[in-house]
C-alpha cells in the first residue's frame, strides 16, 4: 500500500516540523479507509493538556465512513489471500516495525504534545515498547504452528483422525482509550493482524493525531492490502456504535472505562459478536508486615504518579499493617513531595498533566468527597495551572468500603488503608469489583507469592517484579475485562478454533 504521493507522517517536535507543516495535525491529518488517506467533512480539535492549547485538529468521521470500513474489511477479508498468507502478514508487520523505528522520534514529541505523557515514559509504556510489541507478533508467527494434531480414534468401527486448524476470526472493531494510545493501538493492532484478521480502529477523541499518525505510517510504509488496517478518528459516539452493532464485524476488543464495556457488550449482543474487553482497576499494593516500609513509600509514591495516575493497572490503594499505618503515611508524602512535575517536555519532570479540565474535575471531586467521607488529606489535593496538572496526593485513614477505595480515580491519588492480619490484608485486596492488577512485598519471596495466589486479579508484581512485556497476557479479573491482550492468549482472541476428522484408508 505504498504511495509515492502521500506523506507517511507529519509528526515533528511540538515546535517544528522539517516539512513545513504543522507538526501536531492541522496539515494533512487524515483518516485511512480503504487504502486511501481521505478527510471528513468537519474537523475537532485536540487540546494539549500541558497547556490547555489547541495542538491540532482531526477528521471528524461520521457513521458513514464507519460504515466505509466496515465494508473494506469485510471485502479484504473475504476477497483477498491476508487471512491465509502467513508469509505476507510477517513481512507487513516487519515493515510496520522499521516504519515505526524510523519515525519514533517524531511520534514521540507527537506523544508527550497531544497525550502529555512525559518524555521517560515515551522510553517505556508510551512508545517504545509498544513498537516492540510490533515485532514480538511479526516474529511469533513464522514458526508458530497453526495446527494442532489429536491423534487417531476408533469410532463407528473406523479410525479416524482428528486436528484442529486455527483461523482467523475475521473482521475486528477496536476501540481504545485516550491514556496510552500506542500501546493500545498497537497491542491490538499487532496480533490482530498476526492472526490474519482484518481491523477497524477508532482511536480516542482526547488523542486522535497519535493515532492518526500510525495510519499514515501504514499507508505510506507497508504493503499492507487496502481495507486491512482502516483507522477512524471522531468526536461522536456513532462511530463506535456502527463496530459495536454491525453484522459484519465479527470481534470487538474494546480499552476504557467499565461502564463503556458493560455497554459495548450490550450492544455486541444482537449480533452476538466475540467481545473482548480491558477495563478498569483499583489495584492494591500489600505491604506484609516484614516490609522495607522505605521501599514501599518509594514505590507506591511513584507508581501512582506515573503518567499522573492515568493507568488502569495503577496500584491506586497501599495496604499496610495498622500499627505502620502512619509512619508509612510520612514516608509516602515525604516520597510524594519529591515528585517533579510539570512541561512533559523537559525530562527533568516524572509527572505531567492530567488529559481534560473535565478530568481533573473528576479526580478532585473524589478527593473532596473522601475527606468528607472521614479520609485525611495528607498532603496534595491541589489544581496547578496553566494545562490540567494536579497535585501528587495522599489520603490516609481510608474506609475500604469508601468511594475512593473502590472506584477508580485516574488521576495521581493514593488511598492508605490499614489492615489487622494477613488474611485481613488479602480481604481488602480483594474487596473490589474490579481484579486487574496488584503489587506484594515481604522480605520473604516465597511468603509474597503465597499472598499474591490469594489475590484475584490478571497481574501481579512480586517485591518489585515487572510483568508488562508483549509476551505476557495482559487482561484482568471481574469487572476489570473479558479476555488478554498480548502473548499467546492476545493471539487467540483473534483466533477460531475449526476442529477437522477425516476417516483414515
Amino acid at each position: 500500500m505504498r504511495s509515492q504521493d502521500e506523506a507517511p507522517v507529519a509528526a515533528g517536535s511540538a515546535g517544528s516540523g522539517g516539512d513545513g507543516r504543522d507538526p501536531a495535525g492541522d496539515a494533512g491529518r487524515r483518516l485511512l479507509i480503504d487504502g486511501a488517506l481521505v478527510g471528513a467533512e468537519r474537523t475537532f480539535a485536540s487540546v494539549g493538556p500541558a497547556t490547555g492549547e489547541v495542538v491540532g485538529h482531526a477528521p471528524d468521521a461520521t457513521a458513514a465512513q464507519a460504515e466505509e470500513a466496515v465494508a473494506a474489511a469485510r471485502r479484504a477479508f473475504d476477497g483477498t489471500g491476508w487471512a491465509t498468507d502467513r508469509d505476507l502478514r510477517a513481512r507487513c508487520l516487519n515493515q510496520l516495525y522499521e516504519a515505526l523505528t524510523e519515525h519514533k522520534e517524531e511520534l514521540r514529541e507527537l506523544t508527550i504534545a497531544e497525550v502529555g505523557a512525559p518524555r521517560g515514559t515515551t522510553h517505556g509504556a508510551q512508545l517504545d515498547e509498544p513498537v516492540e510489541t510490533v515485532r514480538y507478533f511479526a516474529e511469533l508467527i513464522r514458526d508458530l504452528p497453526f495446527t494442532e494434531e489429536l491423534g487417531e480414534i476408533e469410532a463407528r468401527g473406523r479410525r479416524h483422525r482428528r486436528w484442529v486448524e486455527k483461523e482467523a476470526a475475521g473482521v475486528v472493531g477496536a476501540i481504545i482509550a485516550y491514556n496510552y494510545p500506542n500501546q493500545l493501538a498497537l497491542a491490538k493492532l499487532a496480533p490482530a493482524l498476526a492472526a490474519g484478521c482484518t481491523v477497524v480502529l477508532k482511536g480516542a477523541p482526547d488523542t486522535p493525531l497519535v493515532t492518526l499518525a500510525l495510519g499514515e505510517l501504514i499507508a505510506g510504509h507497508t504493503d499492507i492490502p487496502p481495507g486491512v488496517v482502516n483507522i477512524l478518528t471522531s468526536s461522536e459516539a456513532a462511530v463506535g456504535e456502527v463496530l459495536t452493532t454491525h453484522p459484519d464485524v465479527d470481534v470487538i476488543t474494546f480499552t476504557g472505562s467499565t461502564a463503556t464495556g458493560s455497554k459495548i457488550m450490550a450492544a455486541a449482543s444482537g449480533t452476538v459478536k466475540k467481545v473482548f474487553l480491558e477495563l478498569g482497576g483499583k489495584s492494591a499494593m500489600v505491604a506484609l508486615d516484614d516490609a522495607d516500609f522505605d521501599g514501599v513509600a518509594l514505590a507506591a509514591a511513584f507508581t501512582v504518579c506515573s503518567h499522573a495516575g492515568q493507568g488502569c493497572a495503577i496500584t491506586s490503594r497501599l495496604l499496610v499493617p495498622r500499627a505502620h499505618h502512619d509512619a508509612v503515611a510520612e514516608k509516602v508524602a515525604a516520597m510524594l513531595g519529591q515528585v517533579t512535575y510539570g512541561d512533559p517536555a523537559d525530562p527533568a519532570n516524572y509527572m505531567g498533566p492530567l488529559i481534560s479540565e473535565r478530568q481533573r474535575e473528576k479526580v478532585d471531586a473524589m478527593v473532596r468527597r473522601a475527606v468528607g467521607d472521614g479520609a485525611k488529606l495528607v498532603c496534595g489535593g491541589e489544581r496547578v495551572d496553566p494545562g490540567f496538572y494536579y497535585t501528587p496526593t495522599l489520603l490516609a485513614g481510608v474506609d475500604p468500603d469508601s468511594e475512593i477505595a473502590q472506584e477508580e480515580v485516574f488521576g495521581p491519588v493514593l488511598a492508605l488503608i490499614p489492615y489487622e492480619d494477613e488474611d485481613d490484608a488479602v480481604r481488602i485486596a480483594n474487596n473490589s469489583r474490579y481484579g486487574l492488577s496488584g503489587a506484594v512485598v515481604s522480605a520473604s519471596d516465597e511468603r509474597a507469592i503465597a499472598v499474591a495466589r490469594r489475590i484475584r486479579t490478571g497481574t501481579l508484581s512480586i517485591n518489585g517484579g515487572y510483568y508488562f512485556a508483549p509476551d505476557v497476557p495482559f487482561g484482568g479479573y471481574k469487572q476489570s475485562g473479558i479476555g488478554r491482550e498480548m502473548g499467546l492468549a492476545g493471539l487467540a482472541e483473534f483466533q477460531e478454533h475449526k476442529a477437522y476428522a477425516v476417516v483414515v484408508p
